[in-house]
């Protein structure tokens, strides 16, 4: 049991190096696609949720999988809208 989670951690780090890596590379052009696909993919997040308040054996589970589907939810609709006004500064204004 404390092996995996040693193997657990040691790929949660390499994971976040190897991101910081790749995010640190893009070009600012492409941060506002980047960013659209990402909203898109953390929409898995809801799903994984709803999953998890589905499944409650018990009322802690529940609630629980309850308050993750309500920050899931903010998370992805608060992705969308950081991407829409980021859009938005690039529309040419009409004279």
């Amino acid at each position: 049991m404390a092996g995996s989670l040693i193997v657990s951690l040691y790929i949660f780090v390499l994971a976040i190096f190897v991101g910081f890596e790749v995010i640190t590379k893009v070009p600012p052009l492409l941060h506002t696609p980047l960013m659209s696909g990402s909203n898109a993919i953390s929409g898995i997040t809801i799903v994984g949720s709803l999953i998890s308040a589905g499944t409650g054996h018990t009322g802690a589970s529940a609630i629980l999988g309850l308050v993750a589907v309500i920050f899931a939810t903010i998370n992805v609709v608060g992705g969308y809208l950081v991407t829409d006004r980021m859009l938005g500064m690039f529309k040419k204004e009409k004279k």
